[in-house]
């Protein structure tokens, strides 16, 4: 949904409503995971999807109708008899979706909402997408400026925002399920993670646009301002000249490096390398990961030994980084690269699928009632807005 904000406000603030169809729960093999969003623009438009293909004609349809009616409907769609009439999932599982129009009515501060996540805050957007008729599509708004509308309830607000910061803190979208047959989609817009390159090379530029379609936030960093330019790296946020130790200190120090952050050095060259290294092993990134041959990276780890890194940090280190895929280009290295970081973050081993077990697809939903596992990180921050 993240994507497609600038095009929702455009048509919000052109008055046009619009649909929204969003998948708020998956079983078995499903395509796309709860919170991937489709809308259908005032002239039937389409962004986004919910099942990459299985449905999207049936789901189309039906928001259409929601659009111009307006009351909000929960779906679903599986394999069994809908699969005979051609409208089915064919990969065998079941997603329920959610259709409900979005104006200026149904959602007064959309605005706001955009505003705040393309500044980078952390926003989270609750909707009740089951229960009685008359909390359906009910909002509450998490933000920058506090709190903000109702689910319909005291005691079922208070335990919805407790969600919202959780979800803000795991930097996932799931649905929350509470008594009487309530849920409540908790779309969570965390600020994007960051992905930092250290050098000024093709294979960066060429992973700085993977980072990019990944949903992070690219800086490149070289202390040579002669490689080191904007025309250079067109895919990246940033582009910073500074030595790769000094400045990647610096972020850690401001905290601007978290738990979500992708570290990777490309420079080739020891002397930037090494001090570089030390800092972001001893910080909290999820991914921290050097290029160049197995010997390079032999002869790397014997020099951070020798500089007193121990092997506990030196086992977070991916290196050489990457799957091993057999790339030799600049695209083709930043495919390898990128795809062992997908692995690392949702704990996959990174072989072919068909050798695989278990579901393809990571689920993204808590289960009802539980909280995410991991503790919010920044808990403060998120507790400020009440």
């Amino acid at each position: 949904m993240r994507e497609h904000l600038a095009d929702l406000l455009r048509w919000w603030l052109a008055g046009r409503p619009v649909a929204a169809a969003t998948v708020t729960g998956t079983t078995g093999s499903a395509p796309r995971p709860v919170g991937a969003t489709m809308l259908v623009g005032p002239d039937g438009t389409v962004l986004g999807s919910v099942s990459g293909g299985c449905v999207e004609a049936a789901v189309h349809a039906e928001a259409e109708r929601v659009r111009e009616t307006g009351p909000a409907r929960a779906l679903r769609y599986g394999a069994g008899r809908e699969a005979a009439t051609g409208v089915g999932l064919t990969c065998g599982g079941t997603i329920d979706v959610f259709v409900e129009r979005l104006d200026r009515y149904t959602f007064p501060r959309l605005d706001d909402v955009v505003t705040a996540v393309t500044a980078g805050a952390p926003v989270a957007v609750l909707t009740c997408v089951a229960g009685p008729r008359h909390r359906l599509g009910r909002r509450m708004l998490l933000g920058p400026w506090g709190v903000h509308g109702s689910l319909g309830d005291a005691r079922f607000d208070a335990a919805a925002v407790r969600d919202a910061r959780a979800a803000l803190a795991a930097a996932r979208t799931e649905v929350r399920r509470h008594p009487g047959d309530l849920a409540v989609l908790v779309t969570a817009y965390p600020p994007p993670p960051r992905m930092i390159l250290f050098g000024a090379t093709d294979h960066v530029a060429a992973l700085a646009a993977v980072g990019s379609q990944l949903g992070y936030r690219v800086t490149v960093c070289d202390a040579r301002p002669a490689f080191a330019t904007r025309r250079r790296f067109p895919s990246a946020d940033e582009v910073v000249v500074d030595w790769p130790h000094r400045y990647l200190a610096a972020e850690v120090a401001g905290a601007r490096v978290d738990e979500r952050a992708v570290l990777i050095a490309m420079t080739h060259d020891p002397k930037f390398e090494l001090p570089l290294l030390e800092v972001a092993l001893a910080g909290p990134a999820a991914y921290v990961g050097a290029v160049g041959s197995r010997r390079a990276h032999a002869e790397r780890l014997t020099r951070l030994r020798a500089a007193g890194v121990d092997d506990s940090a030196l086992a977070r280190l991916a290196g050489p980084a990457g799957l091993d895929l057999g790339a030799s280009t600049p695209a083709e290295t930043a495919v390898s690269i990128a795809a062992e970081v997908i692995a690392v973050r949702t704990g996959r081993a990174g072989g072919p699928l068909g050798r695989g077990l278990g579901r393809i697809h990571a689920s993204s939903v808590a289960p009802s009632g539980v909280s995410p596992s991991c503790e919010p990180q920044s808990k403060e921050r998120y507790d400020s807005w009440s």
